[in-house]
């Protein structure tokens, strides 16, 4: 299971995180964009992944990812529930969310690609 604070100590060491409550939700961004976002009860972690993987990454593990509601299909977006998911994998999907909303440039510095 994993935490806001587990998530907020990784996102914070991001280049151009903020971090905002928002209608009482725990978001992340750089800049106006999104990148991970938590439910208000803190249950289900929401994350930028790519439309045309989606599909895959739910069918893969239906118990840990699941669509979000209908208005945010068309964003890149997926849920998973916070208490499915191990601290490697939220690491990953956190800088893999990440790296979808800064420029290249940025992400590469701070990866080392």
């Amino acid at each position: 299971m994993i935490t806001v604070d587990q998530v907020r100590a990784l996102a914070l060491t991001l280049p151009r995180t903020s971090e905002h409550l928002i209608r009482d939700q725990v978001k992340f961004r750089v800049g106006s964009i999104v990148y991970v976002a938590f439910s208000q009860d803190e249950t289900v972690m929401g994350f930028a992944f790519p439309k045309e993987e989606r599909a895959a990454l739910i069918e893969s593990e239906p118990a840990k990812f699941h669509l979000p509601r209908e208005s945010d299909l068309r964003f890149n977006w997926v849920h998973a529930w916070t208490d499915a998911l191990d601290e490697p994998e939220m690491r990953e999907l956190v800088v893999d969310a990440w790296r979808m909303v800064v420029p290249k440039k940025v992400a590469a510095a701070r990866l080392g690609l």
